[in-house]
């Protein structure tokens, strides 16, 4: 089972990246993520790469990174994708423009709405489009499949390189969802071709809020079609698990981390950290846990020499 999960998986990636451990880039981890040593990749929030009107800016310390050899994906946060509306035309050329700033193999995006509405018609009283501010689930049914597929096919035409799709976390279900997690995810991808960011935190964090075992969701999505794996952590408030990004990942993700590895084989997998940024030697500390869990090599400062344990 393990070995034909392994080969589909590189199947369905492509192979745009190779298995070993990533980080997700960001300016507040610049100094840390530098020290790394064998990273397989990394991403980069692509809204927050800028164009001051001459293209987009890549700042200098990941632009080291790259002209190093490292490779980087853009990775989205305000398409849309779930939304009424169709892609909005200006967002999509960003996420092109990111992702060809830092020559990306792939770029990424969320399967949520962020916004409802469309353009205000002139001389309006308020305005029509609304911005949620947060990544929000849409309900699992075909009414929505069919919204979701023509925007990532709408979202593809405009892209130049392979699309993957990330489900979110979510603190509640839609009362109305016709599908398991899964399921839904198998049904949009075979639409729509599409890739899979598998995002583990998301899959701990829905199963936990909604009752079911986190290893039997996981196993339901069409793991064959992963383009690559986040990591991240949380913590329960309010008795739900929330997704902040910005606690160390807990033992039960990492466990999880590991029999996906164990049913798929090697993959991409990153470490996400949004905020509450650690002390370096705990960053470290936490890179080269997720990698003992996946049974990759470590990328730390110093790790040949520590060896794994």
């Amino acid at each position: 089972m393990a070995e034909a999960a392994a080969a589909a998986v590189v199947v369905g990636s492509g192979g745009l990246l190779s298995p070993g451990l990533g980080i997700g880039w960001r300016s507040g981890l610049a100094g840390p993520i530098a020290r790394l040593t064998g990273l397989s990749f990394a991403e980069v929030v692509a809204e927050n790469l800028h164009d001051h009107g001459h293209g987009i800016d890549v700042p200098a310390p990941l632009q080291e990174l790259i002209d190093g050899g490292l490779t980087a994906v853009a990775h989205g946060i305000s398409l849309s994708l779930g939304s009424a509306a169709e892609v909005d035309q200006t967002r999509l050329a960003h996420l092109r423009s990111a992702g060809e700033a830092i020559n990306a193999p792939l770029v990424s995006e969320h399967i949520a709405f962020v916004r409802s509405g469309g353009e205000v018609p002139a001389g309006a009283p308020h305005a029509d489009l609304l911005e949620a501010g947060h990544l929000l689930p849409v309900p699992r049914n075909q009414d929505s499949l069919l919204v979701l597929a023509a925007n990532v096919r709408q979202a593809q035409a405009g892209l130049g390189v392979p699309l993957a799709l990330e489900p979110i976390a979510a603190l509640a279900e839609w009362p109305d969802n016709s599908m398991t997690e899964g399921r839904f995810l198998s049904e949009l991808l075979d639409r729509t071709s599409a890739l899979l960011v598998l995002d583990v935190a998301n899959v701990y964090a829905n199963a936990v809020n909604n009752g079911r075992e986190p290893l039997a969701a996981l196993l339901e999505f069409p793991l064959e079609r992963i383009a690559y794996c986040h990591i991240a952590g949380g913590q329960v408030l309010d008795g739900l698990y929330q997704d902040t990004h910005q606690e160390p990942v807990p033992v039960e993700v990492l466990e999880l981390a590991a029999e996906l590895v164990r049913v798929a084989g090697p993959l991409p997998l990153m470490l996400e950290r949004d905020g509450n940024f650690p002390p370096e030697p705990a960053f470290f500390a936490e890179l080269d846990s997720i990698a003992d869990a996946a049974g990759m090599p470590r990328v730390t400062p110093g790790a040949a020499a520590r060896g794994a344990g």
